[in-house]
């Protein structure tokens, strides 16, 4: 499927509890390379609670689902104010999470994704789009530069022993 279209609608109550599970678990599977498994859902779990403190209703953060053309779900996106900018900020938007379904990759699905993100909030004013990308999603991160990403900063870790 080449360069396939998709409409972003507000999740439902379920959707979110559903996606909202599936990224807390992702998060924590991806921090446990730097923290224990506990510290990591303790992070995780702040980092929800911070960020959607209204959870589905948090002013100015869109949860979607990405639906193609014949109205199936393709996958999913968070996006909402930059975290790096004051609050009422609304020239930069920051895209928290995307997720094309496994079923869906590799289509085209998340360059669609993506591209409604940018166009949602472009119509809502906001200039740029960032977003983070852990090191070892070497899939996301090239889906990224292919569509126009560029590295803003990088943080490097290593684990050290005492010797």
């Amino acid at each position: 499927m080449a360069n396939p279209r998709v409409s972003l609608q507000k999740m439902t109550s379920e959707e979110y509890e559903r996606t909202t599970q599936a990224r807390e678990a992702e998060v924590v599977r991806e921090l446990r390379a730097s923290m224990s498994e506990e510290e990591a859902w303790v992070h995780t779990k702040a980092g929800t609670a911070k960020y959607l403190p209204d959870g589905l209703a948090t002013e100015r953060h869109h949860l979607v689902v990405a639906v193609d053309g014949n109205g199936v779900p393709v996958g999913d996106a968070w996006i909402g104010p930059d975290p790096h900018r004051g609050p009422d900020a609304t020239d930069s938007s920051w895209l928290y999470d995307i997720n094309a379904y496994p079923q869906f990759r590799r289509q085209g699905f998340g360059s669609a994704i993506l591209a409604a993100a940018e166009a949602l909030v472009a119509n809502e004013g906001a200039e740029t789009l960032g977003l983070n990308v852990f090191g070892a999603n070497t899939g996301a991160a090239e889906l990224y530069r292919r569509n126009g990403y560029e590295i803003a900063s990088m943080q490097l870790t290593k684990k050290v022993a005492a010797s």
